[in-house]
């Protein structure tokens, strides 16, 4: 009987899990699908620069590689310590995202430094249409980062105050592929803003 009734509750919470996922997997399309309309927005508006410079005299290419380049490696340190969470190994776990986490408040703090520079220099959001796509896109993707180091550092709060159990590696998971997401945005705005400004 209390094999069943184990075996009841573990299909219950299965079920449950399948459908936290689920609905993670649609607000990440959402999340795609507006991404997608600030990049499409930014195609249409990156040449209207009247006003101010256009991105090739704007824009640091080396920072942006440099940005690039962080990202990736914050990436990398999180499929480790997903790697850790999931052997159940605490400790690893836990240094792998503060890893992570420094890499990502590292890439911020460039991110914002690029801003305050554009600003200081008079090269605002209500300076031209150019300047309002890019700021909205890539502020956007800023405050994406911003939610990440959030998550992830309550995240890691309660994994050292109660360990690694299936409900915290489900989070984590989570977490990991919300972070990979942004890394794969990132690479399209390098792509798209900072590459294509210099071809």
């Amino acid at each position: 009987m209390n094999e069943q009734a184990l075996t009841h509750h573990e299909r219950l919470e299965a079920a449950a899990n399948d459908r936290v996922k689920f609905g993670f997997w649609i607000y990440l399309m959402t999340d795609l699908l507006m991404f997608s309309v600030l990049f499409a927005c930014y195609a249409v508006l990156h040449g209207n620069h009247v006003g101010s410079p256009a991105g090739r005299e704007l824009f640091s290419l080396p920072l942006a590689l440099k940005e690039t380049l962080i990202l990736l490696t914050s990436s990398f340190t999180c499929g480790i310590a997903m790697v850790a969470a999931r052997r159940g190994n605490k400790n690893m776990t836990l240094f792998w995202f503060a890893i992570t986490f420094i890499l990502g408040l590292l890439f911020l703090k460039f991110e914002l430094t690029e801003f305050r520079q554009f600003i200081l220099e008079g090269h605002t959001l209500k300076t031209n249409a150019f300047l309002s796509s890019f700021f909205v896109l890539v502020g956007t993707h800023g405050l994406h980062i911003t939610s990440g180091l959030l998550w992830m550092g309550t995240t890691m709060i309660f994994v050292m105050k109660r360990g690694l159990n299936s409900a915290l590696v489900r989070k984590l998971s989570l977490l990991s592929l919300f972070w990979h997401f942004l890394d794969i945005v990132w690479i399209f705005i390098f792509t798209i803003v900072y590459l294509g400004a210099f071809a």
